[in-house]
């Protein structure tokens, strides 16, 4: 059984046994993480949210350096459609606020639903990182795309009111669930580049 195999195997498994699923994941590549992820249907991604829970971040799990407006890019894939399943979370450090992150949402799509900018922060009840699209960030890096509304093209159609939470599940991998109100029938997982 190859590293990509046996990390989805435990993945699917009824009950995650996540100290091994994590030792799998940290010895893994990072390619080999995007390769086993893309594998993680909705079945796969619903049970990994619901038993990750507890399972605490820090923002530095998500830009491990304090340098303000270097990018940190995190792979991922979500549970909406096939063809635009694909994406990238770009998140960044904020000058003078430790606790918060900006962001966007890369994709072969953007032109179309807008960059749907995000201001993140930890929730410390929960452990949860929340990616926040009623909030814009106030600044971002040079190479990134001009700050939008989320309303602008089909924005609204996603991110209008929505919010993200996202669990750990090692320390480059998370797995996050859409909420806009309640939650919602979409999960995705993040793989942070090294």
């Amino acid at each position: 059984m190859s590293h990509i195999d046996e990390i989805v195997h435990l993945a699917q498994s009824d009950s995650i046994d996540f100290d091994a699923l994590e030792a799998l994941l940290d010895t893994a590549t990072h390619h080999e993480r995007i390769d086993a992820t893309r594998r993680f249907n909705k079945k796969i991604q619903r049970r990994l949210f619901d038993q990750a829970d507890g399972r605490r971040l820090t923002i530095d799990q998500f830009v491990p350096h304090e340098d303000t407006y270097r990018p940190i890019h995190h792979w991922g894939k979500n549970t909406v459609f096939p063809i635009v399943d694909r994406f990238q979370k770009r998140f960044t450090r904020v000058p003078g606020h430790d606790d918060l992150l900006y962001g966007y949402n890369e994709s072969w799509f953007r032109f179309a639903v807008s960059p749907g900018y995000y201001v993140a922060y930890m929730d410390d009840e929960t452990g949860e990182l929340v990616v926040d699209y009623t909030r814009l960030p106030e600044g971002r890096p040079d190479e990134w795309p001009t700050i939008l509304p989320n309303w602008f093209g089909l924005g609204p159609l996603i991110f209008l009111g929505m919010q993200d939470r996202l669990r750990r599940v090692s320390e480059h991998v998370t797995i996050g669930r859409a909420y806009k109100k309640k939650a919602m029938n979409q999960w995705f997982v993040l793989v942070r580049e090294p």
